[in-house]
């Protein structure tokens, strides 16, 4: 046994069937009665039935969250908040939503209620990450953490397949790296074993019929594992990637996370085979790596930086972006090897592939 430091998040979890119509007893339950829900523009009328569903507890929609939650969108927001009074937020969709949410929070300190429509996770977890300038931040704060989050799976079961594929990639990697980060615990790795195997059985079903409830409960129990896995402890190599991939040059964020995963584990492999051999098993594949290569292909996900539409002369600049602010790592980073690993990540090589001959 390691020595570690465990110190759980206190949030209030409802998960179930239908629970969206309980967003106004959690309202009451915190003496609250003036909510501002938000979510993107695609989810605008799904917030417009949510404020109609609360009536005066809700004091209007903000239908303005985009990705990485850039900070002009946060600002136009918070004069929303302010003008109209609100004492609460109510997020309802995706990581934009919820990014925005926590933004807001993070400003104000309002309570947040967040109803995830995706399998992200980010709504578990005391973390945002948001852009300026070009450049995406990520800090850790308890003000930014939900204070109630409401699952409800009868909400993903119109959320495509190729992105319920992507975003339950996103969720395993949150998971994934939890195994190895360095302040690691006995508890999150139990669960972040739980998380990876439930999003491992319910994708495959979800693509051979969307409306498998059951499937679709898996995933959403799946990305909730993931998330807390997420907020409770530090990241590495794959999220620094992912940052950088999507804050600098504006690549969609689940996608990024699923072309990324196989190839940030292959590259830190090398130090965590150990930690990582779990994975390998849920996968039944020799490595962590060639397992979720695998599972990338065989459940349609994306699987270059190309498609995504990143150019291949920003892969210099964006490795230059990674080594700006040293970070935490398993395996120590080399810039030759992390333009070797963007480079079979952009041609879409099997995982591993550059670093071959490669020192450990």
């Amino acid at each position: 046994m390691y020595p570690f430091v465990y110190q759980p998040l206190s949030q209030r979890v409802v998960f179930g069937s239908g629970t969206i119509g309980q967003v106004g007893d959690e309202l009451s339950r915190m003496n609250l009665g003036r909510a501002l829900v938000l979510t993107t523009a695609q989810q605008e009328q799904s917030g417009r039935e949510l404020v109609e569903a609360l009536g005066a507890r809700a004091v209007g929609l903000f239908a303005g969250a985009v990705m990485h939650t850039p900070v002009d969108v946060t600002e136009a927001a918070l004069h929303q908040v302010e003008a109209l009074g609100a004492d609460c937020v109510v997020s309802l969709g995706g990581g934009s939503t919820v990014g925005l949410g926590k933004a807001i929070a993070l400003r104000t300190d309002l309570p947040q209620i967040v109803i995830p429509t995706s399998y992200a996770g980010s709504e578990a977890t005391p973390i945002l990450g948001q852009t300026e300038n070009g450049i995406k931040t990520t800090q850790r704060s308890l003000k930014v953490l939900p204070e109630v989050i409401i699952y409800d799976v009868d909400l993903t079961v119109s959320l495509p397949p190729k992105m319920t594929v992507t975003s339950g990639l996103n969720a395993i990697a949150h998971a994934v790296e939890g195994l190895y980060t360095q302040d690691r615990n006995p508890i999150i790795s139990i669960i972040a074993r739980e998380g990876i195997a439930a999003l491992a059985r319910a994708l495959p079903a979800i693509i051979k019929r969307e409306d498998d409830l059951e499937a679709r409960a898996d995933a959403l129990y799946g990305a909730w594992a993931c998330g807390t896995v997420l907020g409770a402890v530090g990241m590495a190599l794959h999220h620094k990637v992912c940052h950088v991939l999507g804050g600098s040059f504006d690549l969609p964020h689940a996608e990024t996370h699923a072309v990324i995963l196989p190839h940030a584990v292959a590259y830190n492999e090398r130090a965590v085979a150990e930690e990582l051999a779990p994975v390998a098993d849920i996968f039944a594949s020799p490595t962590a790596a060639a397992g979720l290569w695998e599972f990338s292909k065989t459940t349609g996900a994306p699987l270059t930086l190309a498609e995504l539409g990143m150019a291949e002369a920003d892969l210099d600049r964006a490795v230059e972006i990674m080594l700006a602010n040293p970070y935490w790592n398993p395996q120590p980073l080399v810039g030759e090897q992390l333009r070797g690993m963007l480079d079979d990540a952009f041609f879409g090589r099997a995982p591993g592939t550059s670093l071959q001959g490669q020192p450990s």
